[in-house]
This record gives structure tokens, C-alpha cells and sequence, in this order.
């Protein structure tokens, strides 16, 4: 682990954000996570960072917060929770977050209306900052022995953690001599995906597998991104370390079926399991699960968008974390190793047309669930009905 926190961290900052001389940074953390985010501090001043403004978040605050507030405490936000995010945009800063558990199950039972009001402050204006390339961001990885356990329970804490590390190792490159040089052979072949996908123009993406028939309508100018984006201020950032996806917007007012997650996904440190969700028009209008559905049933009552799709997103079989064969109760790497959609925000940057902007949701969540797998058939259909296979087997079908 000591010798892969200066590797990681230069990764995260050198390649991910792509931190820049003269830039303000903020690294989003959490208690438990302080060495890796002050590795990554210290890389981003040897890269010329003139400031870099460190938020740690605390589940147990969260905690106290929804349990003993007073009503006036849920989702207060101050104004300077609100100017912090407009200002790093203002003067071209960047951005950095850290996922991986760090205590959970400790939201479990709680009031799920008092979770579903405590909104993170400026959380509004800290997805703009993603969603329209206004800042260059990554979000990486950073394992805990609350995480490790999770993943591998069956293993003593220490080998559990020594375990996770190898996994975000791989998964990231690291064992590679040039991680960089590797990334950009994967880049290379998710931005041949992308192009294929942005020129066919399809009407409507269709999944089709066990518990699975959901077909998700796409914009005209629907744009295909992944693995790379540029700011507006032309600096090319990779915005997840790993990924191993490509995604697009799709039209909010467009979902219709039922899908069936193929792997359980990770809401304030509560597990959702066995989650089946029903579409009608574009909305949500039921979600199951065999645990954790008021985690999810929460998000996606916050507000207008939330309960309608932002994103959605295809992972062919060549990456490295599907080959893993593990689930890690973590969406960063849970959404790459499967094909995937997200309620709530979207990334109006993948909106080639302004007159489509109004049909690509907007929130205040962007949660991912993930929806592919082997068995799970992705097919394009054309504005003329026309079906194209796009994902069969887990590749690509081009």
C-alpha cells in the first residue's frame, strides 16, 4: 500500500483531473481517507496548484444531523457552500473525489424522508461543474478496511485490504510500467465505440434480458463521450479512474419497462440489492429491491428529475474490471464493469444541439445502477425501426 499511494495519487492528478499550474483544486473526501488525499494535495502543489481546498465529509455527522436536527437543519445551505463551487469555476479550477465505503450500513432505518430533505450543500452547483465541462475533474478510488471488508469478508482485515488495494491497483493500471501509455491503448478503442455509436443516430436503445425489457429513447443529437473530455477552456481531463465506459444522454420524457440490476449498488453507505425499477413515460414509478429500497426510493423523490433518466451508459467485455469477477458495493467500479443508467443529472456536454438541451434532465442526484451483463442484450433502433445488435455476449457487435 505505501508504495501505491504516491502512484495512485500522481494518476488521479496527473492523468485524471489533469491538474493544471496556477489552478485551484477541491479534493471531495472522507474521514478515513486521509493519506491518499494528502498524497494527492501534495501532487497537485508539485504540479503548480496555487491552492487546494480539502472537504472532508463524515457519515457520523450525517448521522446526528438526521437523527437530532431540528427541521430547519435538513439540506441548510449556507451561502458559501453555494459561492464555493461558482468560484473554482469562475477562475477554470479543478476537482477530485475519492469513493470507497467508509462505514457502512451506519444510514440503515433512518427517517427516509429526513434522508431524502438533507440535501448536500451547493450539491447543485458541484454537478453543473461535472455535467457541463466547466472544470477538469476525476473521481478515483480509495480503499478503506470498512470497504475491504465488505468486498472480502471471508479474509482477515489486514489481507482484505492488502486484497481491495491489488484489485484498484489493476484495475487502474498501475501494474503496468507506463499506466498512461496503457490507458491510452484502452482510451483508444472506447473512442473507436464512441464514434461508431455518435454516427449510427439511433432513436432508441432496447435491453433485453432475465428481468430485463427496457427500452430507452436518445435525443437527435445525442452525442456518445467516455474515458476523455476536454473543459471549455480546451484542458482534456479523464473523468474516472478507472472507466471503462461510454455514455450519452438520453431523453428524459423516453424510458418504458422494467430492468433488473445486475449488481447491488452503494447509496450513503447502504447496500441496494436485488433493486428491480419500472419506467412509464420517461419516470420512475416503482422501485424493489430485497434491501436498501428506501436508499434509492429517497434519491429519487429529491426532486423533479430525479425519478427520470440522465445517463446512459455501455461497457463492453474488454475492460478490467468486469474480468475481475467481483462486486464491489462501490458505482465507480460496479458501473465499469457493467453496462449502466443513472437517474437524476445529465451531461449536457454529450447535447451536440441547444434546441435538445430542454429534453436532457436536470437534478440535484446522479445515481448510478447497473444494468448489464453477458446475458443482457443491448440493440439500436433506428429512426425507420430498423434494429442493429450493438451489444451481444458483452461485445461489441460492430
Amino acid at each position: 500500500m505505501d508504495q501505491l499511494l504516491p502512484r495512485l495519487a500522481d494518476l488521479l492528478v496527473g492523468f485524471g483531473a489533469n491538474v493544471q499550474a496556477g489552478q485551484m483544486v477541491a479534493i471531495g473526501s472522507d474521514v478515513g481517507k486521509e493519506q491518499l488525499t494528502r498524497e494527492i494535495a501534495r501532487c497537485c502543489y508539485q504540479r503548480g496548484a496555487v491552492f487546494v481546498d480539502v472537504m472532508y465529509a463524515d457519515p457520523y455527522v450525517k448521522r446526528a444531523r438526521i437523527l437530532h436536527g431540528v427541521e430547519a437543519a435538513l439540506g441548510h445551505e449556507p451561502a458559501w457552500t453555494v459561492a464555493r463551487p461558482l468560484e473554482l469555476a469562475e477562475n477554470g479550477g479543478a476537482s477530485i473525489g475519492l469513493t470507497g465505503l467508509v462505514e457502512p450500513g451506519l444510514l440503515d432505518g433512518l427517517d427516509a424522508d429526513r434522508l431524502r430533505r438533507d440535501r448536500f450543500p451547493g450539491g447543485k452547483q458541484w454537478m453543473a461543474l461535472s455535467s457541463e465541462s466547466k472544470v477538469n475533474w476525476t473521481v478515483g478510488a480509495c480503499p478503506t478496511p470498512a470497504w475491504a471488508a465488505a468486498v472480502h469478508p471471508e479474509l482477515p482485515p489486514v489481507e482484505a485490504l492488502d486484497r481491495l488495494w491489488e484489485h484498484v491497483a489493476y484495475a487502474c493500471r498501475l501494474d503496468a510500467d507506463d499506466p498512461v501509455g496503457t490507458w491510452a491503448l484502452r482510451i483508444g478503442e472506447l473512442q473507436a465505440a464512441r464514434a461508431w455509436l455518435s454516427e449510427a443516430r439511433f432513436e432508441a436503445l432496447h435491453f433485453l434480458g432475465p428481468g430485463t425489457d427496457l427500452t430507452i429513447g436518445l435525443l437527435p443529437s445525442s452525442t456518445w463521450l467516455g474515458a476523455e473530455e476536454e473543459t471549455d477552456g480546451g484542458i482534456v481531463f479523464h473523468p474516472n479512474v478507472p472507466s471503462e465506459e461510454v455514455f450519452t444522454t438520453p431523453d428524459m420524457l423516453r424510458a418504458e419497462g422494467i430492468v433488473t440490476a445486475t449488481k447491488p449498488l452503494e447509496i450513503d453507505g447502504t447496500i441496494v440489492e436485488g433493486l428491480v425499477v419500472r419506467f412509464e413515460a420517461g419516470r420512475v414509478v416503482s422501485i424493489e429491491a430485497d434491501s436498501g429500497a428506501d436508499a434509492l426510493r429517497s434519491r429519487a423523490a429529491r426532486d423533479e428529475g430525479a425519478s427520470r433518466l440522465g445517463e446512459v451508459a455501455l461497457v463492453d467485455g474488454r475492460g478490467r474490471i468486469g474480468a475481475m469477477d467481483t462486486i464491489f458495493f462501490d458505482t465507480l467500479f460496479d458501473e465499469n464493469a457493467a453496462s449502466h443508467i443513472a437517474l437524476g443529472n445529465a451531461y449536457t456536454a454529450s447535447v451536440a444541439d441547444a434546441d435538445d438541451r430542454p429534453r436532457a434532465n436536470t437534478s440535484e442526484i446522479h445515481v448510478d445502477f447497473m444494468i448489464g451483463s453477458p446475458e443482457v442484450v443491448v440493440t439500436g433502433v433506428r429512426p425507420d425501426g430498423v434494429r442493429v445488435p450493438v451489444l451481444v455476449g458483452g461485445d461489441w457487435a460492430r
